[in-house]
């Protein structure tokens, strides 16, 4: 939080008939408006209560245009051909731009009119989320197999055994490949990657000046009241981020441009690519709705004068009529007390930008030799770097592991996880405050939770299945590809190389990446109750001749999704039980005048180790489980093949890592923190001998005088 800049003296010697305007209905008997019209339009924007709603719903929407992106990574990979690792790269490059502005935040504080600045990083981050839906249409239509976009059906005969296909693949290749497709797909790349350190410079003003504006000028005993209703609005942010791309995802993603002849796709094919880009249309109108009431707020307002009615009740001292001159000293005393203003020597508001950039290392140095405060943020570094893993690619790991669509995954996760992660956050908050947790304790509650968290992600490892055969596909890594179960029976198919249209054997459970590869010849459409059925026959490949179904072979471990994801919510909750009381332990840990630096580092730490090279290092571990990847112009494209064994302990056991690495933590600071509590105990207890001295002293001067008398 930033400094406040001014004396609050300044603020109480408004006239009083303007201050009752601005409070609106506050000041006014019987709670009626004031019927002067001139005094009912500004009453609205000079009323804390307005800025605590509009700042609610503008976080709201500003999380879910920063989090939707993890809702439709993997569509975005398949739609453009990345790795998981650019793609983690691509979602770590939000924190990029925000990490590179945050500091200045706690210097600039009150200097700048706050809700403008609020709006127009706003408005900025709007403009990168409609950004962010350039490389669609700027792009040709997605293309799903080799054919001419001027056939009635894309796939209609498409990846069939013919000998014609030789020709068609050559010149499909030829033409396709070209330097300007590939300067264009660089072009595209670039965008999105500007697109999101846009939007990431753009949520750099919203919270920070949010919050201190609310702290300043709202009344002390609400303000507690509005930044809880403020976290709680914010917390829904991913949850509907999620929500939004399950819906998004089910459309097609040329929905604006569809083909003639239409398409013969479904969302359970693993070509299908939804309509990623519409959910940014969708979070960008409604972020910049939301900037729209901030320019018309003041730079600064009235301090609210009353606390909220029904806390009133409660409260005799409150319905005590309170002067004005009470009133002003009771709110400047914490402002001005000379401890206060020695404290935020080096936070100062006189001081330049020069000179808080030179402070600023030496405030960070002796804030991170504390050990707890070390500790913590190491154990929040380790849980920052599980959750945004999470998040980023546990969309794409239920597709792949259990065979559900990326639309099912996505209202998984936004109906299951995001849920009880908010739920155990409000729970670490109220044990923490009806309990009354001391430091102790609330090393003792972190340790319990990551503990628990723990124990719940062990049968992770073995809740899934191993990949089914795909022919001529080795499933290890490194390994040389299989033969064929028929070996020459498709040497005269002329399959093309890059091509993907799987069809499954259901009697064997073997897929084929191709029809052609499976020596289809010939292809039918059978008409069943709500859908129609693509069948494949006269393939030389296969036992018996076939038929063969589009699209992949279903996992045979599809219904453990449900088990798999209860578990794993519920170890969210558990972590996020932590998130409250190691927040304290920072608040409580480090000195006073400290404490608003260090929370800023503690967040800038968090951005630097966790938030941006954690999706990075899980893609790089999800890419080293691939066993086949698709090639677009002789680069590697998306993968299109996973060893589901290898993807499962790799992806969990980054998680367990890290949750094991906050646990030692927790487990390091519950030691310090009876360590200190033990050493009090033995001070408490043991006798001072200097004052035992000066006791003794003034009863020898007592015995004389008694004598003489």
């Amino acid at each position: 939080m930033a400094p406040r800049i001014g004396p609050m003296g300044e603020e109480l010697q408004m006239p009083d008939k303007d201050a009752k305007a601005m409070m609106g209905t506050e000041d006014t008997p019987g709670g009626k408006a004031s019927p002067n019209p001139q005094n009912l339009r500004p009453s609205v924007f000079h009323s804390i209560k307005f800025f605590v709603l509009c700042h609610s719903l503008l976080q709201l929407a500003q999380l879910m245009i920063s989090g939707y992106l993890k809702s439709s990574i993997s569509t975005v990979e398949k739609r453009f051909g990345l790795s998981s690792q650019t793609s983690g790269l691509l979602a770590a490059f939000n924190e990029v731009g925000n990490t590179a502005l945050i500091v200045f935040v706690s210097y600039f504080g009150s200097r700048v009119h706050r809700p403008r600045l609020i709006g127009c990083g706003a408005i900025l981050a709007a403009l990168a989320g409609i950004l962010m839906t350039v490389p669609h249409f700027i792009s040709e239509p997605y293309r799903y197999d080799h054919t001419s976009p001027a056939d009635m059906s894309q796939d209609f005969e498409a990846s069939l055994c013919l000998p014609s296909n030789k020709a068609l693949s050559s010149a499909s290749s030829n033409s396709s490949c070209s330097s300007y497709t590939e300067a264009r797909h660089l072009a595209v790349v670039g965008i999105m990657f500007t697109a999101q350190t846009l939007l990431g410079v753009g949520g750099v003003p919203i919270q920070p000046f949010g919050i201190s504006y609310i702290d300043d000028f709202s009344h002390n005993s609400n303000s507690p009241l509005y930044l809880g209703v403020l976290f709680a609005v914010t917390m829904m942010g991913p949850g509907m981020a999620y929500g939004l791309g399950s819906l998004m995802l089910r459309l097609y993603v040329d929905i604006d441009r569809m083909p003639e002849g239409g398409i013969n796709l479904t969302s359970k094919d693993p070509r299908w690519v939804g309509a990623w880009w519409l959910g940014f249309l969708i979070s960008a109108g409604a972020v910049a709705l939301a900037a729209i009431p901030y320019f018309f707020f003041p730079k600064e307002m009235p301090k609210e004068k009353q606390e909220l009615r029904f806390r009133r009740k409660g409260l005799e001292v409150s319905d005590l009529p309170v002067s004005k001159g009470e009133d002003s000293s009771s709110e400047q005393s914490p402002a001005d007390s000379p401890e206060k203003k020695d404290n935020l020597a080096q936070i100062a508001p006189d001081l330049t930008v020069i000179q808080f950039i030179k402070v600023f290392p030496r405030v960070l140095l002796r804030t991170l030799r504390h050990p707890i405060f070390l500790l913590v943020v190491l154990s929040q570094v380790c849980m920052s770097s599980m959750a945004a893993g999470m998040a980023t690619f546990l969309p794409k790991f239920l597709e792949r592991q259990f065979s559900i669509t990326a639309s099912y995954a996505n209202l998984l996760i936004g109906c299951l996880t995001i849920p009880l992660a908010i739920v155990g956050i409000v729970v670490g908050g109220i044990l923490v405050k009806r309990l009354r947790l001391g430091p102790l304790h609330c090393g003792t509650l972190c340790l319990l939770g990551a503990l628990c968290c723990l124990i719940l992600s062990t049968p992770l490892f073995f809740m899934g299945c191993s990949s089914h055969q795909v022919a001529g596909i080795s499933h290890q890594p490194g390994a040389q590809p299989g033969l064929e179960l028929f070996p020459g029976c498709m040497e005269s198919c002329s399959c093309p190389s890059d091509d993907f249209n799987p069809v499954c054997d259901s009697s064997t459970r073997v897929e084929y990446i191709t029809p052609c590869h499976a020596g289809c010849t010939s292809r039918v459409v059978q008409e069943v109750p709500d859908k129609s059925q693509v069948l494949y026959n006269n393939c030389s490949c296969v036992a018996g001749g076939g038929p063969v179904s589009a699209g992949s072979c279903d996992s045979a471990c599809s219904h453990l999704v449900l088990p798999f994801m209860i578990l794993v919510s519920l170890g969210a909750a558990l972590a996020s039980v932590t998130h409250t009381p190691s927040f304290m332990l920072i608040l409580r840990g480090v000195k006073k005048e400290d404490k608003t630096l260090a929370v800023g580092i503690q967040f800038m730490l968090m951005r630097v180790l966790a938030w941006m090279p954690s999706p990075v290092i899980h893609g790089s571990a999800i890419d080293t489980t691939c066993v086949y990847w698709a090639q677009s112009c002789g680069r590697r494209a998306v993968c299109r093949y996973y060893d589901h064994d290898l993807l499962r302990n790799r992806f969990i056991g980054l998680q367990f890592f890290f949750k094991t690495g906050s646990l030692a933590c927790f487990a390091l600071i519950l030691a310090i923190l009876r360590q200190q509590d033990k050493e009090e105990r033995t001070k408490a207890t043991k006798p001072n001998p200097g004052l035992q001295q000066q006791l003794l002293a003034s009863e020898a001067k007592k015995e004389p005088e008694e004598s003489r008398v």
